[in-house]
């Protein structure tokens, strides 16, 4: 099992699936020997699941359960990020190389490592002639990297047929070692929610002019000017309540110093001040990724412009950042635009089918804390909350801090043993539906 899955991996690994936001970049090739390949390495899957047709080779199936049930929809993607040709990458990017116990390439972690371990969990059960206690779908979509529809479509086919799923599981969390510091076993962090993403433009128009003649608090002169204000004012800090209890559930692993203000008002405090990963878990952030001003070198900006990227965190909603901006800015010549909107996804219940899940990491993963989080990413999860209540997002993978960071980065690559991991983890997860 372990073999058949590496190989696989290693195969859709090799195809480059790498999304793009202009459809007339979309490699459809790529997509459809990805899907060929899939079926090559999965033929049970491929013969008795139902497959529904959806556009851009996206795989959306149902495998048919005992019962009566609500199903379940196990998730994941079959695109990729692009890779920076120039980055300095240990193996080929593409190469799926095994090299001491370890699988390199992009996509092992972000997503292909997860289509694999689920689909070897399910040719695995078949082979044994297994059928689940209730419908099982699988949705991979091919457009998650760049916001695309196909996911969208998924859950829209699930909405018209009148399926409502007991739960959602999507990529997302994993089996993270040294996920905060001085918690020494590894925290499995089970996404119930993820912050919304939001664009937001701001824009000042001006004169204009030569070089030679410049004037005071021009176009570029206020923008930059907005922008520090906004540096120096994040929004207020507050902590959802799936943080709150992942801190509850890792207060006996924690410093003895950081205990006391895990139950009280202090928490959203302490993870404010404690750098940018703990601060973003309880602010609604804001990063300027885009500028642009002047043609040429020489020429005074009559319009200057600054993207923002926002992370709303639960709680707080996309008219709330716009009016934070506005009044921290302070120029009513500085236009805010909102290009895109996405406010956080619903926060989804640690009822019976999160204690499921986590159940399940107890028998793979013994030495693990379980524990709901908030996920700072957007996920094709977050389309499936209109015909569910219970969207969660996690990653059966032992996770170290140096693999995380090279998800879109370079040397991304996943264990041989993790992988296995992983697909005994779906594997137990299915049987016991």
């Amino acid at each position: 099992m372990t073999d058949r899955a590496v190989n696989a991996l290693q195969a859709l690994v090799r195809i480059p699936t790498v999304s793009h936001a202009d459809p007339a970049q979309r490699d459809d090739a790529a997509l459809g020997a990805f899907v060929e390949e899939h079926a090559r390495r999965f033929p049970l899957l491929h013969h008795h699941l139902e497959r529904v047709e959806l556009p851009s080779h996206a795989l959306l199936l149902r495998w048919p359960g005992a019962g009566d049930e609500a199903p379940v929809v196990l998730m994941a993607h079959i695109d990729v990020v692009p890779v920076d040709d120039d980055s300095p990458w240990q193996h080929p990017a593409y190469g799926g190389d095994v090299v001491d116990g370890v699988l390199w390439g992009r996509g092992t972690l972000d997503d292909k490592g997860q289509v694999v371990a689920v689909s070897e969990a399910v040719e695995g059960l078949l082979e044994q002639d297994f059928v689940p206690a209730r419908d099982v779908w699988l949705s991979f979509g091919t457009s998650e990297e760049v916001s695309g529809e196909t996911a969208q479509l998924a859950a829209a086919e699930l909405r018209e047929r009148g399926v409502a799923p007991w739960f959602v599981l999507d990529e997302g969390g994993a089996v993270a070692a040294e996920a905060f510091p001085g918690v020494r076993p590894p925290v499995a962090v089970i996404g119930v929610s993820e912050k919304g993403t939001t664009t937001l433009e701001l824009r000042v128009d001006g004169r204009g002019g030569h070089a030679s003649t410049p004037v005071r608090k021009d176009a570029t002169a206020r923008l930059a000017r907005a922008i520090v204000r906004l540096d120096a004012r994040p929004m207020r800090s507050h902590v959802p309540a799936p943080t709150r209890e992942l801190f509850r559930r890792l207060s006996p692993h924690l410093p003895r110093a950081l205990r006391p203000a895990v139950g009280g008002p202090l928490l959203g405090r302490v993870l404010a001040m404690a750098g940018a990963e703990p601060a973003a878990m309880v602010r609604t952030t804001l990063a300027v990724t885009t500028l642009s001003g002047a043609p040429a070198p020489n020429v005074i900006a009559s319009t200057a412009r600054a993207g923002i990227n926002v992370r709303v965190l639960p709680g707080d909603t996309v008219d709330d950042v716009v009016a934070h901006v506005r009044r921290v800015v302070r120029d009513d010549a500085v236009q805010v635009r909102v290009v895109e909107a996405g406010e956080a996804s619903p926060v989804s219940p640690t009822d019976e089918a999160f204690a499921l899940l986590g159940e399940v990491v107890g028998e793979v993963f013994p030495d693990a804390v379980v524990a709901p989080y908030v996920m700072n990413q957007a996920t094709d999860a977050r389309h499936f909350a209109a015909v569910c209540p219970r969207v969660y997002r996690f990653a059966p993978f032992r996770m170290s801090q140096e693999q995380r960071q090279s998800i879109h980065s370079y040397d991304e690559r996943i264990g041989v043993d993790a992988l296995a991991e992983g697909v005994r983890w779906y594997r137990r997860l299915i049987e016991r539906l």
